[in-house]
C-alpha cells in the first residue's frame, strides 16, 4: 500500500465576521478535500500536546507520528539539521529572523517577506562583522536564518517570543530573558549597526522596502540524542517535500528521505503542482510521501484572508486534485498541523481537522472538509500522533 500526507501548514483557523462567521477553510472552495470527506474518516487531532509551544515543529512531530514531548527537539536544532549544520556538544542553535521594528513596534516578523538571496547577503554582512569563537551566522531561506552560540548551554532554559506571535504590537518586554539573555542582547544591540550600513538593506530602503533593523533570536535547541528513524519505526520508507527548513530538518532527523523539487517554496508563488507531481513520482520507490505546505500559515500570519483563501483552494485543486486524478490506489491524509487564526495573526494549540481516505478506510460521509464538520463527527484523537495509526493501519484508531 502506498501513502501520501498532506500537511495544510496553518490552514485551519477562526470564525471570521467578514465570512459571516465561516473560517477561511470553510470559505474556501474545496470540492477535493470535500470528496475525500465524504468517503473517508474526518475528525479533530490533537497535534499539540497540553503546555507544549503551539509551533509547527510540535504539531508536524505529531503528524509524522512521532511524540513531541517524548521526542523533543528544539526548533533551532531541527532547522540547522535541515541546513546540514552539525551541532557540537556545547552550541545551541537559535531562530534568527531578519525583522523590520519601527518606533518599538515588530512591524515585519519576515522584513517584508524578504528575498533568499538579499536577505543571505545580510546574513553574510553580519558575519564578516560579528562572527567569533562564540557566534556563528548560517543563512538560510527568505528571512529564517540560524545563529550558531558555542560554549552557552544556559541559552536552552532562557524565554524567548516567536516575532510573528507580537506582530504590530510593541516588541519591549519580549526580548530574550533570562538564562543567558544579556549575551544576546549585546549581539543584537551590535547586529543594528552592521545592518545599517548593508548594502543590501540601504538598497531596499532606497527602493521603499522594508529593511531589516533587527535580528531576533529564538527557538533554541541542541543537538538531539536517540530519535528513531522512521523506516525503523514504521517498517517503511518514506519521502517529504517542503519549501522550509522545520519540515526539511524533521526529515533529516526522522531518516526521512528529502525531495528536491524545483519551484518549491515557502509562500504562495510556490509552484503546487510540480511539489504534488513531485511527491506522487517519488512513490515509485516509497512507500509514503509527505507533501508540506507553507501557504496558509503564511498568509495566516499576514492577516490575510484573501491570501488564505486562496492557498488551502490552491493545494485542493493542484495537490490533493492530482492526488485523487492520479489513478493509483493511495490511503491518504490531509490536515493542518495547527489553527493559524488571521484575528491573531499566529499559532493556537487547539485541535485541528483531518481525513483519513483510502482503501480499506470505511466511509463515515462527513459532509465537508473543515474545523465544523471535524467537530460534528465527534471523533478526536488525542494525542494527534495516533493518526499516522490510522493511515497505515486503515483507521483502526478511534
Amino acid at each position: 500500500m502506498k501513502h501520501v500526507v498532506v500537511i495544510l501548514d496553518g490552514a485551519a483557523g477562526w470564525p471570521l465576521e467578514e465570512l459571516d462567521g465561516a473560517t477561511a477553510l470553510e470559505a474556501a472552495r474545496t470540492p477535493n478535500l470535500d470528496a475525500l470527506a465524504a468517503e473517508g474518516i474526518v475528525g479533530l487531532a490533537q497535534t499539540v500536546p497540553p503546555g507544549a509551544e503551539p509551533s509547527s515543529s510540535a504539531a508536524c512531530t505529531s503528524i509524522l507520528g512521532y511524540d513531541p514531548v517524548r521526542d523533543y527537539v528544539g526548533r533551532g536544532a531541527i532547522e540547522a539539521a535541515s541546513m546540514g549544520i552539525s551541532l557540537a556538544d556545547d552550541e545551541v542553535a537559535l531562530r534568527m529572523n531578519l525583522v523590520h521594528v519601527a518606533d518599538g513596534i515588530m512591524r515585519s516578523y519576515s522584513c517584508g517577506h524578504i528575498a533568499t538571496d538579499e536577505s543571505r547577503r545580510i546574513v553574510e554582512d553580519l558575519a564578516r562583522e560579528l562572527a567569533d569563537e562564540t557566534f556563528a551566522f548560517c543563512p538560510g531561506v527568505a528571512y529564517r536564518h540560524i545563529l550558531v552560540v558555542k560554549g552557552h548551554p544556559e541559552l536552552l532554559d532562557a524565554r524567548y517570543t516567536p516575532p510573528h506571535d507580537i506582530s504590530d504590537k510593541p516588541v519591549e518586554g519580549h526580548e530574550p530573558r533570562g538564562s543567558g539573555a544579556d549575551l544576546l542582547l549585546d549581539l543584537m544591540e551590535r547586529a543594528r549597526e552592521v545592518l545599517a550600513a548593508s548594502a543590501t538593506n540601504r538598497a531596499r530602503m532606497a527602493r521603499g522596502e522594508l529593511h531589516a533593523t533587527e535580528i531576533w533570536p529564538f527557538w533554541p535547541g541542541a543537538a538531539p540524542q536517540g530519535l528513531r528513524p522512521f523506516t525503523e519505526a514504521r517498517g517503511i520508507r518514506a519521502a517529504l517535500t517542503s519549501g522550509v527548513d522545520l519540515l526539511n530538518g524533521l526529515a533529516v532527523l526522522f531518516g526521512i528521505d528529502r525531495l528536491d523539487i524545483a519551484g518549491v517554496t515557502d509562500g504562495p508563488d510556490t509552484d503546487y503542482a510540480a511539489q504534488a507531481d513531485g511527491a506522487l513520482a517519488a512513490l515509485a520507490d516509497h512507500d509514503l510521501v509527505v507533501i508540506h505546505v507553507e501557504s496558509p500559515d503564511e498568509e495566516g500570519h499576514a492577516g490575510d484572508v484573501a491570501g488564505k483563501i486562496a492557498a488551502i483552494e490552491a493545494i485542493d485543486r493542484e495537490i490533493v486534485g492530482r492526488i485523487r486524478a492520479c489513478g493509483k490506489p493511495l490511503r491518504v491524509l490531509c490536515m493542518p498541523d495547527h489553527p493559524t487564526p488571521i484575528a491573531l495573526k499566529t499559532h493556537v494549540g487547539e485541535p485541528v481537522p483531518f481525513v483519513v481516505h483510502g482503501p480499506g478506510i470505511e466511509a463515515r460521509g462527513a459532509r465537508a472538509f473543515n474545523e465544523r464538520t471535524a467537530a460534528e463527527t465527534g471523533l478526536v484523537v488525542d494525542p494527534g500522533r495516533l493518526v499516522m495509526d490510522m493511515l497505515l493501519e486503515a483507521g483502526t484508531v478511534g
